[in-house]
Formats: structure tokens, sequence, C-alpha cells
């Protein structure tokens, strides 16, 4: 115990002296919000990848999908990875930069009102990023929990507290510099941790060789196998079909999530993009990867202790007992890299709901006159208010983690994914268009929580984004079209002229 104790009390020493010393970046808007525009590629691929992974995905989701789809469930860790992180890079990273910056737009509600020239697009935006990220923010709180229960025997009230109070002080002291530096400390902690933790668990089971033979002989519960064995351990499991709603959801679904394409607003340069890419592309393979090639051996660990009174399996307690019978200094590290990983989400997630609340809808609507000092205050205030939102939820939370992450992912990325995108790359994308994207996005995921067509909220939130960009472009097809002259000047910062070294390219006058 003392040494559990011992590694978390030098884990939150660190966050708030991170805090502190970010405190002379936090002092106006730009700073507070995006660090400046100045973020480097080491800090801004860590950030890009703990506010991805949380333990939403170490405890919530790879308990599930390990359980229901065996060893095939490493597919959602190489989706991450490809299309999660290395596509999300090459495709919006370098246009996301610079028509952002040349727009001045500091969240993604407010690129929506630059780009598309309307105010009620930014408010609408505003209002989906408060009400869907609060979900999200409640479900990260529930997995962590469960760990420390395991092992600190902490009670779970007190958990969420704590983990609240810790990131709500460096967010507000330190705004988002503080949050990118504490990001790479936690990526590093991250990135050690699933490797030791995923070598001692199948050590346990007498290696990987023998565990995968265990597994093979595990018959299926999945009607379509018939309950032959071997399905947990076949290329794609025994479910393919719903498999890859969870790849679409978990990947693809980062495009549009305003946390994570808010990490491009504030990337340094050109050589930071081509970095990040790389260093982003392979922390998920070894994180997101990582955890869900462990929760591919869910069912050699099945017992008594993961199901509830009825019998019913209760997917976020699978990750925690696989985990109880490790040695106390593994729990540790356990315990700190779930800690990491929730903490920087965390983080980035009130983050963007404080600063896009405060930018997008009360300047300029409710407050006229808000300085730039007022505006900081504000955004600080809010952190705190959205933090004890999200404690207020968790406290009572639904029951199992990935509906609270399906609903939240599904609802933002179904709204938002295609109009940034298209909005990014086709000037004739209309407002028309964002707004049947907005109302399809949203409008699917919520119908589908009150009257469910769609079996699974995730496969409703990966419906959702796949109807977005099918919508944008029919909608805008048939619809006026904004002014020709604002599109082509909004696009001619693409255009724009630079000089650059030999190093970045060989090009001869």
């Amino acid at each position: 115990m003392m040494i559990k104790v011992i590694l978390l009390v030098i884990f939150f020493a660190v966050m708030v002296a991170v805090g502190i010393y970010s405190r002379k970046h936090a002092m106006s808007v730009d700073g507070f919000v995006l660090g400046g525009r100045s973020v480097g590629p080491w800090l801004t691929a860590f950030a890009y990848g703990t506010s991805y992974f949380s333990a939403v995905v170490f405890v919530g989701y790879a308990g599930q999908f390990g359980w229901k789809y065996g060893l095939a469930s490493t597919w959602i860790g190489i989706g991450n990875a490809v299309i999660g992180s290395l596509m999300a890079w090459v495709v919006l990273g370098r246009r996301t930069k610079v028509m952002t910056q040349y727009l001045n737009s500091k969240t993604m509600p407010d690129f929506f009102g630059s780009r598309y020239g309307s105010k009620p697009l930014k408010i609408a935006a505003s209002a989906i990023v408060f009400v869907f990220l609060v979900p999200y923010t409640a479900s990260i709180y529930n997995g962590l929990s469960r760990l420390f229960e395991m092992a600190f025997h902490i009670p779970y009230a007190w958990c969420v507290i704590g983990m609240a109070v810790f990131t709500g002080i460096y967010v507000i002291l330190g705004g988002y510099m503080a949050t990118a530096i504490n990001d790479f400390i936690q990526g590093i902690i991250m990135l050690a941790g699933i490797i030791v933790v995923i070598a001692a668990v199948l050590n346990g089971q007498g290696g990987f060789l023998e565990a995968v033979g265990r597994m093979a002989e595990i018959p299926s519960d999945v009607e379509i196998t018939l309950g032959q064995p071997g399905a947990f351990t076949s290329f794609f499991g025994p479910d393919p079909g719903n498999l890859l709603g969870v790849v679409i959801l978990t990947s693809l679904g980062t495009w549009g999530l305003p946390q994570m394409i808010g990490k491009f607003y504030a990337i340094k340069d050109e050589k930071s993009i081509n970095t990040g890419t790389v260093i982003s592309t392979v922390f998920a393979i070894v994180v997101s990867g990582g955890c869900y090639f462990l929760g591919g051996f869910a069912r050699l660990f099945d017992a008594p202790a993961i199901y509830d009174e009825a019998g019913a399996v209760v997917y976020d307690s699978i990750i925690p007992h696989m985990l109880s019978a490790l040695p106390d200094i593994l729990i540790g590290i356990v315990v700190v890299l779930v800690l990491s990983a929730s903490m920087s989400t965390l983080a980035s997630l009130v983050l963007t709901s404080s600063s896009t609340l405060t930018l997008d809808f009360l300047k300029d609507n409710l407050l006229k006159e808000m300085s730039e000092k007022r505006q900081v205050r504000t955004m600080q205030v809010l952190v705190i208010f959205f933090i004890a939102v999200s404690v207020f939820i968790a406290l009572d939370p639904p029951t199992f983690i990935a509906q609270l992450m399906g609903i939240s992912w599904g609802a933002l990325a179904g709204a938002f994914l295609a109009p940034f995108l298209y909005g990014l790359y086709w000037k004739g994308t209309t407002r028309a268009g964002v707004w049947a994207s907005f109302i399809v996005g949203v409008g699917i995921t919520v119908v589908n929580m009150f009257m469910p067509f769609i079996e699974s909220s995730i496969n409703a939130g990966a419906a959702a984004m796949v109807a977005g960009l099918i919508v944008v472009p029919v909608v805008s097809l048939i619809t006026p079209k904004l002014s020709r002259e604002k599109t082509d000047a909004i696009f001619s910062c693409y255009e724009e002229k630079v000089t650059i070294t030999k190093k970045r390219s060989l090009e001869q006058n």
C-alpha cells in the first residue's frame, strides 16, 4: 500500500507543479486556449494521443470488446492508429492549422461561424459541444474509480472528487500549455505502463502461446459461429459486422471531436506536423493496440467477480479483475497509468467545453463587452463548473461506460465531422449542408437513445458519421451557395507563398 500511495503522491505533485510553471502561458485567451499557437511536435502528438485514450478505452472498451470479439478486438487499436491518428494528421493537420489561423478561430464552433459566415451555426455548434461533452467527461471517472477501489479500497465518490480537484487545479493555473506538458508526462507513463502490464498478465497465463491456445478452445456464444471453438482467436473474430462499427466510431470519430481537432489549431509549424504524425501514430499503436490486445484475453479470466447479481457480465469489471492478481508495484503502475490517461482526457474536455462556452456563446451574445482578462477568468470559472457537473453525473452513472462514450462520440462526430472535413477541402459546402449534418448527427443519436432502432449506441454513432458524409454534399449541391468572393478569399490562405529551407524541400526555382 505504501508503494502505491508514494506513486500517487509523486504523480499529483508533478501535475500541480506543471500547472504552476505554466501560469505565464495562460494570461491571454490565445495562451489559455491554444498555448499561443506555438506548441511543438512532441507535446502536440502526446496531447492528441492522451486526449484520445482514457479509462474509457482501458477499462470500458478493452474489457467489453475483448470479451465480445476476442483477439480480433486488436483491430480496433489498429484502426485507431491508422485512421484515428495517422490519417487524421495527414488529412486534417496542415489544412486545419492554416485555415483556422487565417480565420483566427480558436474553437470548432468558431470555425463553423467564420468559415460559413453564420453566427447561428456558431451558437448551435457550441450548444452541441456543451450538451454532449459532459456525458463523455462523466464516463472517464467511472472506469478509473473501479481500479482505485480494487487497489486502495477507496469509495467511488472519493476517487471521483480527488481526480476532479487535481485536474481542475492544473488546468485553471496553466491552461492549454499545462495540459500539453502534463499530457507528455502522462503519455510516457502510459507507454511504459501498458507494455509492462501486458507482459505481466500474459506471463501469469503461461506466456503468449499458452494463452492463445487456451483462448482457441473457448466456444463462441455468438449465433453466427454456431458455438464452434476458435472464434475468439480467428482473424476477424466471432462478429465482424459489429466489430467494424466499433472501429468506425472509435477511429473516424476523432476527425469530428472538438477536443481532438483543437490540437491542430495549436501546432507550431510544418516540421511539427510531420514529426507529430509519426509520434502520434506510434503512440496509438502501443497504447490503443496494447489495450485492446490485452482485453482480447478477457475470456481467460471468467470468474464470479465479473458478474452482477442477475448473472450478467459487468464489462467494466473485467480489466480490474484481470489486474487484481498482479504484484503491488505493478498495480501501482496500472493505477498511475489509467490515472494519467483519464486526467489528460478530462483536462482536454473541460478546457474545450469552457473555451467554447465562453468564446462562442457568452462573448458577443450575453456579455457584449469582455476584455481579454475577463475572458480568461470566465473560462477558469467554467472549468470548475464543468468539472462539478461531470462529477455530479459520475456519482450516479449509467450502467456501463461504453454507453456514455458511444452517445457522446456519436452526436459530436456525427454532427461535426462532415462539415469540418468538407469545409477544409470543398468550396461548395453550404450553410444548409452544415445544418443538415447537425440535425442528422444529433438526431440519429438522440432518437436511438429513446427509441432504439439500432441495437448498439456505438453502431448508431458510426451510422451518424457516415450519414453526415453523405448528407452534406447532397444538400450542398441543391441549396444556395456561399458568396464566391468570400469563399475564394478564405481558400486563398492555402495559396500563400512561403519560403522554406532545403532541408524541407529540394524544389529548384
